[in-house]
Parts: C-alpha cells; sequence; structure tokens
C-alpha cells in the first residue's frame, strides 16, 4: 500500500525536538508552565504543545503584542510602559508574574523584545529581546539578548529557543 506523504509541520522538527525535551523534563519534575508572548506571539506555547505530553505540563499563553493587553491581561503597570516602553526587565518580570498570578502553573516564561523590520515605537533596536523565567516562590531569572539585526523569522526562531533554554534550566531552581 502507498502511504501519501506526510505535511510538513507547522513548526520545523528541530524547535519541536528542543521543545519535547522541555515537555518530557517538566513532566519528569511534575512542574507545569504558562507563556506570556509579546514578540514571539505565542511560537514558544504553539512549540511546546508539539511535545509529548504537553497535555500534563502546558497550561497556555498569553500573547500580548500591545502594550494595552499588557496591562488588560496580565497587569503589567501602564505607567511603566508608558515611561520605559515595553522591551526592559522590568516588563519582562511583570508579563512573567502575571501569568502566574493568572495561572495555576508552577512557572511563567515571558519574552518581550523587536524582531523588526523596523526599531519599535520606543526606539528599541531590532534583536533586542528581554526573557524572564518565573517559578514560584522565587526571584524570576531575567536575561536580556541583543541579536543584532537578522531577518525576523530568525530572530523568532532564536528568541524561542531562547525561552526553551531559560526553562529548562528554571526547572532546577
Amino acid at each position: 500500500m502507498i502511504h501519501p506523504p506526510q505535511p510538513e509541520p507547522c513548526i520545523d522538527r528541530a524547535l519541536v525536538a528542543r521543545a519535547s525535551a522541555v515537555v518530557s523534563q517538566l513532566k519528569t519534575l511534575g512542574l507545569t508552565v504558562v507563556a506570556a508572548e509579546s514578540c514571539t506571539a505565542g511560537l514558544i506555547a504553539a512549540a511546546l504543545s508539539q511535545g509529548d505530553g504537553a497535555s500534563d505540563v502546558l497550561h497556555g499563553g498569553f500573547v500580548t503584542y500591545t502594550k494595552a493587553n499588557k496591562v488588560a491581561a496580565l497587569g503589567v503597570d501602564a505607567d511603566l510602559l508608558e515611561r520605559e516602553g515595553s522591551v526592559n526587565a522590568a516588563v519582562v518580570r511583570q508579563l512573567a508574574c502575571g501569568a502566574l498570578d493568572r495561572s495555576p502553573a508552577d512557572l511563567a516564561i515571558a519574552v518581550s523584545g523587536v524582531l523588526g523590520p523596523e526599531p519599535d515605537e520606543d526606539g528599541n533596536p531590532v534583536g533586542l529581546v528581554y526573557f524572564a523565567c518565573s517559578r514560584r516562590g522565587a526571584e524570576p531569572e531575567i536575561l536580556r539578548r541583543d541579536y543584532g539585526g537578522k531577518p525576523s523569522d530568525t530572530l523568532r526562531r532564536t528568541a524561542v529557543e531562547e525561552a526553551l533554554a531559560l526553562v529548562a534550566r528554571c526547572t532546577h531552581r
């Protein structure tokens, strides 16, 4: 019997493999996760959802692309956004903490950055991305990365890979 060709997955196999390893690690440790995403627009949660056992560890995600939605959905301080913009350590901290406050998850991964093709409305350069991983009862781990002015798809993938690696590290704190 001839089988029809399998369609390519929406998310490439290498990224799904990375996410699957994180899902497996979370499952082994009995931990759950929620995502708070801006520049990655839900791709972290989508990648995690592809892992075997994802329904046991992934509570879901918040896609808060605009400043107004960061305030409404996750309680980010509007004055902070007005003063400092949305791409900084304080905002990703509030994104992660807001996601934990609104979810039963054990840890939250948050990301906010500029993936281009132009700088953001606050003048932040393309390639600047902040990450926060917050685990209940612990201080969030915050990362700042400047990936440079690469193409948007390359930056998005790099940001998702970094976020998955950060989740994996945060499971051991």
